[in-house]
């Protein structure tokens, strides 16, 4: 089954058990939520051509919206609401016969690049979540359930430096990438990320005042950070993220 049928199976779960207990509108919660968030974007292995992970720098990443919360029977409910936030990274690694593209000079270039490459990634985004929600305890709500995210920006971009290029095949042309930055090639591969993301939320709340909730939440991407025609990236990248938010009650 792939990641598209698991969202897709999920949101019919939940709209079923929604449906089976339907209570008045009034008893609707709505609470505004802030929040920060660090992760990645990442292939589920390492391959073996990347050799070394040189640095990773956490980048800003805030999360605000709008949850809306709604009981079901018993310590069951349903939880949606809009987000707004960021996710991002800077990495730099080294790699051995990387697939790579880039322009030097002007010059577009594709092949195996041995050396340093420094990427960065950020996307803003609009989130759905739909999550299905059980109260465990008094204070503590357990919350697990499909997202949908729609990017408003996205960057993929980076460096190769410090390296050397075969051009086109494992022995092609050998092309030397220097440390300044006018011996650098540069890479953006932007306009190949998805704009439509969808992954699984899963977390918990924790009740530290009459109106106030802390939430700690782990969201997996399951379509990947590219279009699955994109080839020049290697490995599948998929955005993982922890997010610890505080959620007020205005209703």
């Amino acid at each position: 089954m792939n990641s598209r049928r698991i969202v897709f199976s999920l949101l019919a779960m939940l709209l079923a058990v929604s449906s089976s207990a339907i209570r008045p509108a009034d008893s609707l919660r709505v609470a505004v939520r802030a929040g920060y968030s660090l992760g990645a974007s990442t292939p589920t292995s390492i391959p073996a051509s990347i050799r070394r992970l040189n640095s990773f720098a956490l980048t800003p990443n805030f999360l605000v919206g709008v949850d809306v919360y709604y009981p079901l029977s018993g310590q069951w409910g349903l939880q949606t609401g809009l987000h707004f936030e960021n996710k991002g990274m800077n990495v730099a690694v080294t790699t051995k016969g990387y697939h790579m593209a880039m322009v030097k000079g002007g010059e577009e270039l594709e092949g195996l690049y041995t050396g340093r490459v420094e990427q960065k990634t950020k996307s803003w985004m609009l989130t759905i979540p739909l999550k299905g929600t059980y109260d465990v305890a008094k204070r503590w709500r357990l919350h697990a359930g499909p997202y949908l995210s729609v990017l408003t920006a996205r960057r993929f971009s980076g460096n190769v430096a410090d390296g050397y290029l075969r051009k086109d095949t494992p022995t092609g042309q050998k092309i030397e990438m220097g440390h300044a930055m006018e011996e650098r090639a540069t890479y953006d591969f932007s306009e190949h990320m998805r704009r439509c993301q969808m992954g699984l939320d899963l977390g918990t709340d924790y009740h530290i005042a009459r109106r106030l909730d802390l939430s700690a939440d782990l969201s997996w991407g399951l379509t990947g950070l590219m279009h699955s025609s994109f080839k020049t990236v290697e490995q599948t990248l998929y955005p993982i993220y922890g997010t610890l938010s505080l959620a007020y009650q205005i209703k």
